[in-house]
C-alpha cells in the first residue's frame, strides 16, 4: 500500500506539470521581420549618415585651420598664436559636443521609433500567452541556452499572425 501511495505522489506532480503550457518565441526575430521595424531603421540610418557627415564637414575644418596655422605659425606673435591655438581648442570643443548631442539625439530618436515595435510585439505575445492558456512563454533572442522542444512550443508563428491583427 505504501508503495502504490509513493509511486501516486510521485506520478501526480508528473501528471500537473505535462498539464501546464510553455512557450518560446525569438522576439528579435520577429522585429526584425515587421515593415514598421524595417522603415524606423531606414529613417534611423539615414540620420545617423547626416550627423556623421556633419562632423566630418567640422572635422575636416578644423584639419584646413590646424594646417593654415602650423604653415603660419612662424610669422605669427605669441598672441596671436594663443589665440588661433585657442580657437582651434574651441572647435574641438565644439565637435565634440555636437558628436555627444547627435548621439542622444539618435538615442532619442531610436526610442521614439521602436517602442511603439517593441509594445505591438509584447501585446501580441500576451494575447497568444492568454488565448493559449500558456503559463510561460520564453524569448529565445534574450540568449537562453536551451529549451526542450517536447515541453515548450515554439509560439512565434503565431505571435507574427496576432500582429498582423492588431493593425
Amino acid at each position: 500500500m505504501k508503495k502504490i501511495l509513493m509511486i501516486a505522489l510521485l506520478i501526480a506532480p508528473m501528471t500537473v506539470f505535462a498539464q501546464q503550457k510553455f512557450g518560446h518565441v525569438n522576439s528579435q526575430q520577429i522585429i526584425q521581420s515587421l515593415p514598421d521595424f524595417i522603415k524606423s531603421n531606414g529613417e534611423i540610418e539615414a540620420q545617423a549618415k547626416i550627423y556623421e557627415n556633419e562632423l566630418q564637414t567640422m572635422q575636416q575644418e578644423i584639419q584646413k585651420q590646424a594646417t593654415a596655422y602650423e604653415q603660419a605659425q612662424a610669422t605669427m606673435s605669441q598672441t596671436q598664436k594663443e589665440a588661433k591655438e585657442k580657437e582651434l581648442m574651441e572647435l574641438q570643443q565644439k565637435l565634440q559636443q555636437t558628436y555627444n548631442d547627435n548621439q542622444q539625439a539618435l538615442q532619442k530618436l531610436q526610442q521614439e521609433k521602436l517602442q511603439p515595435i517593441l509594445t505591438k510585439v509584447q501585446n501580441a505575445i500576451k494575447n497568444v500567452g492568454k488565448a493559449g492558456a500558456y503559463i510561460y512563454i520564453m524569448d529565445t533572442s534574450a540568449g537562453i541556452p536551451y529549451i526542450s522542444e517536447t515541453l515548450s512550443k515554439d509560439v512565434t508563428a503565431e505571435v507574427k499572425a496576432e500582429i498582423n491583427k492588431l493593425k
